[in-house]
């Protein structure tokens, strides 16, 4: 019986810039439905792990494989349409909720679903009448589940998330959390999740900690 490859395998993967090592010799398995916390004080080379998996950085040393196919072989985006990094701080462009929420499917060439977008909404707790509101009279909270939404308008098949829930409220950082919980849970999305909530971690399956660029498993 043939076994389905780790979604991901990490082999001694390192990231040096200007003679300072960022990332050492990490190695690591992760299996698809998996969801990971990663925990590790600011600028302990965190984001430069996340980057280096969602091919937004290219590590100086070792090697990554995605599904048993090293990335580097895989064009950047076919690689991103399976898997999405969330950035820190919500990036909207255009005038509308809609143009953002449009844009998936305007990069596959196809037509725009807006029963699906507002089913995204919806699952983030807004509505369909947010589908024509300017990016510029959202509050932050709004931008980022929006941005959210329009990760997920095609699911993929790892959702890379750079302290996204940070800057939020309690209220914002539960919706988006949740969420997120519940496709990891029902749609087996593989979830890799930084933060610096320590009380996060217990709603993940294993918790990394990435201290002056060294990784360890926690839980």
């Amino acid at each position: 019986m043939l076994t389905q490859p780790p979604i991901f395998q990490l082999e001694q993967v390192g990231f040096q810039m200007n003679q300072q090592q960022i990332l050492k010799e990490v190695s690591l398995t992760i299996h698809a439905g998996e969801s990971i916390a990663i925990i590790g004080p600011s600028g302990s080379g965190k984001s430069t792990l996340l980057k280096i998996m969602g091919s937004l950085l290219s590590p100086t040393e070792g090697v990554i494989h995605y599904q048993g196919q090293n990335i580097s072989e895989i064009a950047a985006t076919e690689y991103r349409k399976e898997v999405s990094y969330f950035f820190q701080n919500a990036l909207l462009f255009d005038e509308t909720v809609r143009d953002n929420l449009a844009f998936p499917a305007l990069i596959r060439d196809e037509s725009f679903d807006e029963e699906r977008a507002i089913r995204g909404l919806e699952k983030v707790s807004l509505d369909a009448s947010y589908l024509d509101k300017s990016v510029h009279d959202l509050s932050g909270g709004e931008k980022q589940r929006i941005a959210l939404v329009r990760n997920l308008m095609y699911l993929p098949k790892v959702l890379l998330m750079d302290e996204v829930t940070s800057s939020l409220d309690a209220t914002n950082r539960d919706i988006i959390l949740n969420y997120v919980r519940q496709l990891n849970a029902e749609e087996s999305l593989t979830v890799l999740w930084i933060t610096h909530n320590n009380d996060d971690t217990q709603y993940f399956d294993r918790v990394l900690q990435v201290k002056n660029g060294v990784m360890e498993e926690l839980k």
